[in-house]
């Protein structure tokens, strides 16, 4: 015989009132009550809505203490995979650039006199361990606690910060342009790095880029003015500080704009500070995309607040550091319609005015006409490709060079086309604004024929903050990709495997 606990309730549509039962197996029965119950003040009526079926006390706490159980084990595997990458990192030729390999003593950091080399297959695997950790503890954040997730950010950032460069020349351009025009007086819109030649930076920029002028935002061009000065060495642990400050900044903004729009802030941070292509090769190569997605992210705080003017500014700030910061803003003039409040479009349109004419007076008064020559440069950028974007592989790995080109049109149609579907989505209130820049930002990843692993990170603050757990999930799924097919590189620039 089943066993029942009697719950009071009212019979839906009658005035008699009933028992809900609990038997053995947890399921709730209505039963009429022959002597009811005091039913509540006078007027007051208890519905079925309120009724709500037990779980079996033994099994709701077991399945959340695994569920947590598990991600505690993924934050230990991210730690752990995160110390392995910076202590083996100066004698393990996979995370080092082309340009260090063997690294100079003054770039191999804290970790340098440790003698630990996991060669390709050593590093193939842990950066393959710190995916399905980072994708796990993104799975179950919103059961782990906050202060968890905030120091293992913490302590990613101040790992990779305690090693040398890893994987990218890119930070020893900042350099080399930095140089040009401070040191030399040559205008690096205009030159690519070979015209210092002669500077001890020049051995230290990617082969590649040699002859390539300046792709940047003139305001992070001229900010790095600063540290022309600054040795070879101290120059990289400058960019890599500022970097993993800007990452810091960014996850305070994901937590404080996560609260705004009312998205589980754990789930936000854990998205964007614990992904290793952003902590790896953005915070370990030291990269300018965190200071643009600093700003980016500072924009769509500012306008979920209301505060348009600063937003609209700090969107063309973004755009400042990197042409790829301004992909937000048309999102963001067309959120609601022409049902928006008309002075807060006003508001915003005259922030980017304001900011645009700022940073322009500034590039003219630093480079003159020579920034403009940022377009050809990025569209040179794209015609070259890289191997692990889709135009790419089919150009430099299968030799298909005309129907590369043709790929490289249609993708380029398809994302144009993509994007005006999300505005006009956005601009009839059928989707909300972050969610369809971040997108878009996954669209534009897609179809660019120059695809480099820190670039997913752009599309992570909107993952975080667009409360789609669709593009959630796309975020985690392009890093794994993208990692993938950046590790496939591993193999043939390592000598042994084992």
């Amino acid at each position: 015989m089943s066993s029942r606990r009697p719950l009071e309730a009212a019979r839906d549509g009658g005035s008699e009132p009933a028992v809900a039962l609990l038997d053995a197996s947890g399921s709730a029965v209505l039963e009429p009550s022959a002597q009811p119950r005091d039913a509540g003040r006078p007027g007051e009526a208890i519905g079925l809505g309120t009724l709500r079926p037990r779980v079996r006390p033994a099994e709701a706490p077991a399945s959340g203490r695994r569920l947590v159980l598990r991600g505690q084990l993924a934050i230990a595997g991210l730690l752990t995979t995160g110390l392995l990458v910076s202590i083996s990192a100066a004698h393990t030729q996979s995370f080092l650039p082309l340009s260090i390999r063997p690294v100079p003593a003054s770039m191999a950091g804290l970790f340098g006199a440790i003698d630990l080399n996991l060669h390709v297959a050593g590093a193939i695997a842990v950066l393959i361990a710190m995916f399905c950790s980072y994708a796990i503890a993104v799975g179950v954040s919103d059961r782990l606690s906050p202060r968890l997730v905030l120091g293992s950010v913490l302590a990613l950032n101040v790992l990779v910060l305690l090693g040398p460069p890893l994987v990218s020349t890119d930070v020893f351009s900042y350099q080399a342009y930095a140089r040009m025009g401070a040191s030399y007086g040559i205008n690096p819109y205009l030159h690519g790095p070979y015209a210092i030649n002669l500077d001890h930076v020049f051995p230290f920029v990617g082969a590649k880029w040699s002859y390539t002028p300046s792709a940047y935002g003139p305001l992070f061009t001229v900010f790095s003015y600063a540290f022309a000065k600054a040795s070879i060495a101290t120059s990289v642990y400058i960019y890599k500080a500022i970097a993993g400050a800007a990452a810091l900044g960014l996850v305070a903004l994901v937590w404080r704009c996560a609260g705004e729009v009312r998205t589980n802030r754990t789930r936000a941070v854990a998205l964007v500070g614990l992904n290793p292509l952003l902590i790896v090769y953005g915070v370990g190569g030291g990269h300018n995309d965190l200071l643009m997605l600093l700003a980016v992210t500072g924009a769509i705080y500012a306008i979920v607040c209301g505060r348009d003017r600063l937003g609209g500014a700090l969107g063309v700030v973004a755009a400042g550091v990197k042409l790829t910061g301004a992909l937000l803003l048309p999102f963001a003039i067309a959120a609601e319609g022409p049902r928006r409040d008309r002075s807060r479009r006003r508001d915003l349109l005259l922030g980017i005015a304001v900011a645009l004419a700022a940073i322009l007076a500034l590039s003219f008064a630093v480079f003159g006409s020579g920034a403009f020559h940022i377009l050809g440069t990025l569209s040179q950028g794209q015609k070259e490709g890289s191997w692990n974007s889709i135009a790419g592989f089919i150009s430099s790995r299968l030799g298909l060079h005309t129907i590369s080109d043709v790929a490289t049109g249609i993708l380029a149609v398809a994302f144009a086309g993509v994007c005006c579907w999300l505005l006009v989505r956005v601009w009839r209130g059928q989707m909300q604004w972050i969610a369809a820049a971040g997108w878009a930002t996954l669209a534009m990843l897609v179809s660019s024929s120059s695809l480099l692993p820190w670039y997913v990170a752009w599309m992570l603050p909107f993952a975080a903050l667009g409360r789609d757990r669709r593009l959630a999930q796309a975020s985690v799924a392009m890093t794994g990709i993208v990692l993938g097919v950046q590790l496939l590189g591993f193999i043939p620039h390592g000598a042994p495997i084992f």
